[in-house]
């Protein structure tokens, strides 16, 4: 069960950081940290490989961004906790590894992909998303605009995660029409 809420129809915060191509996801809290599940250890860690200041700087509303085949390899989930307890409400990238993004917006995060993002913004850029028609604001006003999410989609992230949804579903069918 996902113990994050639904994000905001619109995420507004700022670019958190930028990973290149082929980034993998174990390196966000280190490979001597992939099995732990405290969440206070895996923000403490979190991305003091890359910046120690981090952990103190991300805001709630903050995006990750990312380049092609983001969050390959195996697809653990601490990094991603470790990354939502700091605040991060979505990532956007110009792909993703297809088993990242299958668990990670199974679990209720936003996967939002659009091409040419990891080249337009910068490291503390302030953008707005709008998840839904994965259409991200520039400073200068301007819009990166991607391939939106499934319809499907869109019900397993607005729930919270697959698992919140299945819940929803069970009880409805379970009501008298």
């Amino acid at each position: 069960m996902s113990a994050y809420p639904p994000p905001p129809d619109l995420i507004t915060g700022k670019v958190a950081w930028i990973f290149g191509d082929d980034f993998d996801i174990d390196l966000v809290v280190g490979v001597a940290n992939i099995k732990s599940y405290d969440a206070e250890h895996l923000r403490s860690v979190c991305m003091k490989a890359y910046d120690s200041s981090f952990a103190d700087r991300v805001r709630p509303g903050d995006i990750i961004v990312g380049g092609r085949n983001f969050g390959y390899g195996h697809p653990h989930y601490p990094p991603m906790v470790a990354l939502r307890n700091a605040g991060i409400a979505a990532i956007v990238a110009e792909s993703f590894s297809p088993g990242f993004w299958r668990g990670e917006t199974f679990n209720g995060m936003p996967l939002i992909t659009i091409p040419g993002v990891s080249r337009a913004v910068a490291t503390g850029d302030a953008v707005t998303l709008d998840w839904r028609a994965a259409a991200l604001g520039l400073p200068d006003g301007s819009e990166l605009v991607g391939a939106p999410p499934s319809p499907r989609t869109i019900q397993v992230i607005e729930a919270g995660g697959s698992y919140e949804l299945l819940l929803v579903e069970h009880a409805r069918q379970g009501q008298p029409q």
